[in-house]
């Protein structure tokens, strides 16, 4: 069984998906990051970064408990788990992993400061807006383009790097993103939309999920409390 640390985020739905898409047998803990869940002793003991998703292995690679933190790391490894999402050649893999690591580098935290100065920034900086806006329509088009030559990020098949980069294409609206401007990614998008894995990965924990409309939340999230030495 794997106990699944985590949130209704475009990081936590990654891990949701890829669970649900391998068929393993999970299940999952809530961690309210707007209600600082994220910095108690006992998620900090498996995510010292005090970010989700965190997932614990009871039957590791050694048929001992395993932890892991950071997304990329964990779809990784569940790929590893369950043999599927990651190629099945060496050529197959790297191509998978690289459009994994443009994921991790660049689509989530690019994309996420885009949603951060454009919705929630306490001051709207222009300057900070129109980067990361333009940042986030220039990912879009390297996708774009890699997708009017391949089904999917690292060509014919669906992989850890589809199911990484998809969440956070989700929140397009606040990206100021047209999807007429990129018909290869909107077909894509919405091919992955329609898997039923999918469908159920982005329901987990959205239920509890609520408005970023206090000043508590937004102080756990953005405020001191973020950075305070633990």
């Amino acid at each position: 069984m794997i106990d699944v640390y985590s949130w209704a985020t475009p990081n936590g739905h990654k891990v949701h998906i890829m669970l649900e898409e391998c068929g393993l047998p999970y299940r999952v803990h809530a961690v309210d990051i707007a209600e600082g869940d994220q910095f108690k002793p006992k998620f900090l003991s498996i995510s010292p970064n005090n970010k989700i998703p965190a997932i614990v292995d009871a039957e590791g690679p050694d048929g001992k408990p395993l932890s892991l933190f950071e997304s990329g790391a964990i779809l990784i490894y569940l790929a590893g788990k369950s043999g599927k999402f990651l190629g099945n050649t060496d050529r197959e893999k790297f191509a998978t992993l690289q459009w994994l690591m443009f994921q991790m580098g660049g689509v989530g935290p690019l994309l996420g400061q885009a949603h951060h100065f454009r919705n929630y920034a306490p001051i709207k900086i222009d300057y900070a807006i129109n980067r990361y806006t333009n940042e986030a329509k220039r990912l879009y088009s390297v996708i774009d383009k890699q997708l009017s030559k391949n089904a999917y990020l690292a060509g014919d098949a669906y992989t850890i790097a589809d199911i990484a980069t998809f969440p956070w294409l989700r929140s397009w609206k606040n990206q100021d993103i047209e999807w007429a401007d990129y018909p290869h990614v909107k077909r894509w998008f919405d091919k992955i939309s329609t898997r039923p894995a999918v469908l159920r990965g982005v329901e987990v924990l959205t239920h509890l999920r609520k408005p970023l409309d206090n000043d508590k939340a937004k102080d756990v999230l953005f405020g001191d409390m973020q950075y305070q030495k633990r």
